[in-house]
């Protein structure tokens, strides 16, 4: 478990409220600052400043007591890349080289859900899948942002199950969006970890669980496309601004690739864990027909 700070939305008495998660249970911050959501806090620089805020008061509430959402609430983008480890290259079996550029796709915040809350398997299709990422949220607005100065942009880290729907990722020759973004198939959480220095990136060992199974286990240092050159290249076609979301891609050992295939069905229960932020924990539910 991370020592740095954890904040996170989340909701309690069926208000949408922001606070610091501790071991003794979560102080409820919003209502003691001027920030309405964590998106301006991030705008502000003051994610640390927040924690800080927090730490000599006594617990507002017990986490048993809160629904977690996710942690930045409506941000402007979602971006996520696809195939930024070796070996996820390797599992399309295509013969190809590492690629020269990533392979980038949107995701629209209703396809994801908080910590704790259930993914929704489909009734479209049964292939729901799992992919944990590390998450950048960043800070900084920038364009055409230098590598050398690229994790100067980034407030946080957090973590990603990058759910998808792997047969609606194939409906189209080019896209992947379909299969990205059903509603509530993916998670994202289960708070903000400030952050302070690039050790927290340099090497984060990054694992998925389905059951206490594990199923993925890689390290960011064997990226193919790093922190700063992700946060340079999206730059160059897009302004980043403060709560956007970079999702770096997952590991090799997704459910499609196992022989059979291992979807995940209701009753599941998916880990993603990463050094220094936490775990990130999901159940799965079916989707209820209208």
């Amino acid at each position: 478990m991370s020592s740095r700070p954890r904040i996170a939305g989340f909701v309690a008495e069926g208000k949408t409220r922001y606070g610091l998660i501790r071991e003794d249970g979560v102080v409820d911050l919003s209502s003691r600052n001027q920030w309405p959501t964590l998106r301006e806090v991030i705008a502000d620089g003051a994610l640390r400043r927040l924690a800080d805020s927090g730490a000599g008061l006594a617990a507002d509430y017990a986490v048993s007591d809160i629904t977690y959402a996710i942690p930045v609430p409506h941000p402007e983008k979602i971006l996520c890349v696809g195939v930024n480890f070796p070996d996820r290259n390797e599992e399309y079996k295509d013969g190809s080289a590492a690629p020269k550029f990533p392979s980038l796709f949107p995701r629209f915040p209703g396809s994801f859900v908080g910590h704790g809350v259930p993914l929704t398997r489909p009734f479209a299709s049964p292939q729901l899948d799992y992919e944990g990422e590390v998450v950048l949220v960043i800070g900084k607005e920038g364009r055409h942002i230098a590598e050398a100065d690229a994790l100067d942009h980034v407030a946080a880290l957090t973590l990603c199950n990058e759910g998808t729907i792997r047969d609606w990722v194939r409906h189209a020759k080019f896209n992947v969006t379909q299969g990205k973004n059903f509603e509530g198939t993916g998670s994202i959480g289960p708070w903000l970890v400030p952050y302070e220095d690039e050790s927290q990136l340099a090497d984060i060992r990054l694992t998925s669980k389905v059951n206490g199974e594990l199923r993925q286990d890689d390290r960011s240092s064997r990226m193919t496309f790093g922190f700063r050159f992700l946060i340079s290249y999206i730059s160059t076609f897009t302004k980043l601004i403060p709560g956007d979301i970079i999702v770096t891609g997952t590991p090799t050992g997704a459910g499609a690739r196992f022989d059979p295939p291992k979807w995940l069905v209701p009753g599941d229960v998916v880990e993603v864990e990463a050094d220094g932020i936490g775990i990130l924990r999901n159940g799965v539910v079916d989707e209820v027909r209208p």
